[in-house]
């Protein structure tokens, strides 16, 4: 089947029509990676043992060959993935078929006395937690994260290149006081590197205390040694987690829903964005750059859509109802323990996936934009009405108690014109002449205040 072919057969578009972002989440979000976590903390456990505890079995092993035993893990390929689901189609348990994957490994190096060890004072979801810390740690690292601030430092870049270019606001869908492109962007570029910010700072936590969350079984065999202290030491100094101390037999999964919430939060800003972008667009503010040979439409030659900020939402959305759907069930657990949380965090990729997949459609579609100067100076020329503001302030500053209503009723709902706004101002004697000079001399397209300034400021 060629690459066409298995695409064309997909369920789901991250592994067909959106393949580059499956290739770049697969070796973090896929069930190879699943598999390859747990056999690497396995292999962790067993060398911590080697490390901590000293039982007659545990000595025999040579310092000098504790590298072939991490070399099961390390040089983990799909042979082993193959060899584990082998092993699970008659176990039909997955964690086992790690562990009898691992005794088959140590057998084959001379260290068949090492299998009563692997595992030893483990359940099952010991393995599926720091499985899971590790591809969400490492999937953000590596793929989210930078992807995040890469989109983010081009939309502040972005505000640095436009942040004289004076527009005409708008609230409530109407004409307000003028500010920059730059501005606006300036405004997104602040929200996406504080939404990651607070991604970063979350702690990704791992739990290692067995069946039920009390060493039980581990203390039984070694009752002189301080579990509590030694497992917080395996889970962050080997796997390079945050140590969760009071679990019932699963991890809580407060910090999954946290950073999904987070991921849903960026992902809103964006979608912010893009409503934004598709406005401002419509309105010519912008205009998309037509690129040779595609079609806008099918009937009307003439069209050049932004389906770029529009692709952007419907992933958003996806992205969104999955991590809602997830912050939603993961929390919850009947009494210690029970499967669907399983279950759903097989899907913890696709919202990561679909994210990245807004994030990609939204590059896109700024690619094709510039800026409409022409049609921005337009607008601003023909709505001399916001220099209300800035008039019925100054009448403000010399005490006239009725400036915002004398404003009111010379302006709102009216198309006022620059000789009707310079002719007000003449009239306004109670004024210095510095300050009349200063209305006078102002216009929709200098009425910015410090929005030029503001987007130099360090993020």
């Amino acid at each position: 089947m060629d690459k066409l072919e298995f695409e064309s057969m997909t369920l789901c578009p991250l592994d067909g029509r959106y393949g580059k972002i499956k290739d770049q989440l697969a070796d973090y979000f896929s069930e190879y990676a699943l598999v390859k976590y747990r056999v690497f903390v396995e292999i962790q456990w067993l060398k911590f043992q080697l490390d901590h505890l000293h039982t007659e079995t545990l000595d025999k092993v040579d310092p000098n060959k504790v590298d072939d035993i991490l070399a099961i893990s390390k040089d983990f390929n799909f042979d082993s993935f193959k060899r584990i689901k082998e092993i699970e189609s008659v176990t039909r348990h997955d964690v086992k078929a790690v562990e009898y994957f691992i005794d088959e490994k140590l057998k084959a190096l001379g260290y068949e006395h090492l299998e009563s060890y692997v595992h030893i004072g483990c359940t099952s979801e010991d393995i599926n937690n720091t499985s899971y810390a590790c591809m969400i740690k490492y999937g953000l690292k590596d793929v989210w994260l930078p992807a995040a601030k890469e989109f983010a430092s081009m939309i502040n870049k972005l505000a640095v290149d436009h942040k004289d270019d004076a527009m005409l606001a708008h609230t409530h869908g109407q004409p307000a006081t003028p500010t920059t492109i730059g501005k606006e962007f300036k405004v997104y570029a602040y929200r996406f590197f504080s939404s990651i910010e607070n991604i970063e700072n979350i702690k990704i936590k791992a739990k290692f205390n067995g069946a039920t969350g009390n060493y039980s079984a581990i203390l039984t065999a070694f009752p002189n040694e301080d579990w509590p202290t030694l497992n917080k030491e395996f889970v962050e100094d080997y796997l390079g987690l945050t140590f969760n101390p009071l679990t019932t037999q699963i991890e809580s999964h407060d910090y999954t829903c946290h950073i999904l919430d987070g991921i849903r939060h960026f992902n809103n800003v964006l979608a912010d964005l893009d409503v934004d972008m598709w406005l401002y667009i419509s309105m010519e503010y912008f205009k998309q750059i037509p690129v040779k040979g595609e079609v806008g439409s099918s009937t009307m030659p003439h069209k050049v859509n932004p389906i770029r900020f529009e692709n952007s939402e419907a992933n958003i959305d996806l992205s969104n109802n999955l991590c809602v759907a997830l912050s939603n069930k993961l929390p919850k657990s009947r009494m210690q323990r029970d499967l669907s949380d399983s279950s759903s965090q097989r899907n913890l990729g696709l919202c990561f996936g679909y994210s990245l997949q807004a994030i990609s459609e939204t590059t896109g579609g700024l690619a094709k934009c510039v800026v409409n100067k022409e049609k921005l100076a337009k607008d601003l020329n023909e709505k001399w009405e916001v220099l209300a503001e800035p008039i019925q302030t100054m009448l403000r500053k010399y005490g006239v108690p009725d400036a915002y209503d004398t404003l009111k009723a010379l302006t709102r709902g009216k198309n006022i014109s620059q000789e009707d706004i310079q002719a007000f101002a003449k009239s306004l004697e109670q004024l210095s002449d510095e300050d009349r000079q200063t209305l006078l001399d102002m216009t929709p397209s200098s009425y910015i205040g410090l929005a030029s300034e503001l987007c130099d400021i360090e993020l």
